[in-house]
């Protein structure tokens, strides 16, 4: 008989969120333009871990955060198909598949220079639509449409 041994890559989280099936290479940037480490809890990223499903992909946990759904949600921007899960006692309470919003607020600055949400005190906001080849956002302000990617590299 054989016996089937599995190896952990990462360290279990007793309560908390797990965000999986990001992208390879999306990890760091997920961490850094969502301030995952500002909220001073233990962090644990993974980087280019062996998925059956995706070849590769990121990983991240932050211990005693939870994430709401419309934060979650925001991921989906950089991991279409990721998955946030409420750890609870080393157990998934819940599992949450992750959907593009309608609009996001607050994250991204406008790529316009004229906008009027770099000079008022105002944040920033952009409606967003998928389309077949790019993810498209139009900022509330100056109402220009940006590819995801431009508004995601001025910040």
């Amino acid at each position: 008989m054989t016996e089937k041994v599995y190896a952990r890559n990462v360290e279990a989280l007793k309560s908390g969120t797990v965000i999986d099936h990001i992208p390879a290479g999306q990890g760091l940037r997920i961490l850094r333009l969502f301030q995952l480490a500002e909220y001073r809890e233990r962090v644990t990223v993974g980087l280019n871990l062996p998925s059956g499903h995706m070849g590769s992909k990121d990983l991240i946990k932050i211990e005693n955060v939870v994430l709401s759904e419309e934060q979650a949600n925001e991921l989906a921007l950089f991991a279409p198909r990721g998955t946030v899960s409420v750890i609870e006692d080393f157990a998934v309470v819940r599992k949450q598949k992750l959907a593009i919003p309608d609009t996001v607020e607050g994250i991204f600055a406008c790529p316009n220079s004229n906008c009027v949400s770099h000079v008022e005190p105002v944040q920033s906001h952009f409606s967003v639509r998928v389309t077949e080849h790019d993810t498209k956002m139009k900022c509330k302000y100056c109402e220009k449409v940006f590819s995801k990617d431009i508004v995601v590299d001025v910040r």
